[in-house]
């Protein structure tokens, strides 16, 4: 497989979107990358797919903007262009939540990374002793293709409703330690941040999100593939196409995000 698919995200204050929406969207072009970035003014998201010389092209110039230097993509490799376009979009919010009081851009919430998680899920409780709660803050749909298991999953249709959902169950989490996860990362840290600013103690991240954990562990306590917003609609444990059909029009394009 020689195509190469990135997906990264930075929580950051950003204030020439217009700007740099122009230059990402030229340097994109002249690479021949595919993919989609969006911009919004609290950071970046982003998923391209190319050769590998494309991507490390394009990672090239946006590690030299000193606001995106720290940028760690998440690889992972594909046969096809997954696809069909570029586009670099200016949205109000870089993964909709509609929580303004939210501003990740300003602190990253606490994060643990994907071997430590095994370990805690391995013992049964955290390194302080506390028992671990896995919530997963993805739409139904992506939930159903995979999942760690025993995650707490609200069936939600949109990350809007996450909100909600966690208000109406705090007592569930008291006491516990909680490690919110999605795709890439982008959607459990604003989780996270929210329920840290809702006065609960014990709360991370999972850093990097399941593709992380799939590329650093061997998957242990993680079931079936990894919906992905692309062509590929799924990856496998290997990070590889996973080969599930097309899913129903509705769920494409909704909540789009890692």
């Amino acid at each position: 497989m020689s195509i190469v698919n990135i997906c990264a995200y930075k929580f950051i204050s950003l204030d020439d979107l217009p700007a740099l929406r122009d230059r990402l969207r030229e340097r994109c072009e002249s690479l021949a990358l595919k993919g989609t970035i969006l911009l919004a003014p609290e950071g970046i998201n982003l998923f391209l797919v190319g050769s590998r010389a494309a991507i490390d092209g394009f990672m090239t110039v946006l590690h030299g903007d000193p606001r995106f230097a720290d940028i760690e993509p998440k690889e992972s490799l594909s046969d096809e262009v997954p696809f069909g376009r570029m586009r670099v979009r200016l949205k109000q919010e870089i993964i909709t939540m509609r929580l303004p009081t939210i501003r990740p851009e300003g602190g990253r919430a606490p994060a643990v990374d994907a071997p430590t998680l095994q370990r805690w899920l391995d013992q049964g409780h955290d390194d302080d002793g506390r028992e671990v709660v896995l919530l997963d803050t993805r739409n139904d749909y992506e939930v159903d293709v995979g999942k760690f298991s025993q995650a707490v999953d609200y069936r939600i249709a949109s990350f809007t409703e996450f909100p909600a959902a966690i208000a109406a169950d705090r007592a569930r989490y008291e006491g516990k330690t909680i490690v919110s996860y999605c795709t890439g990362g982008i959607r459990c840290e604003k989780a996270a941040l929210h329920m840290r600013d809702l006065g609960m103690p014990h709360v991370y991240q999972l850093e990097g999100g399941i593709l992380k954990y799939l590329e650093q562990t061997d998957g242990t306590h993680w079931h079936g593939d990894c919906f992905v917003f692309d062509g590929r609609i799924a990856v496998d444990s290997a990070l590889t196409p996973a080969g599930i059909p097309m899913p129903a029009p509705r769920v494409r394009g909704k909540d789009s995000g890692a």
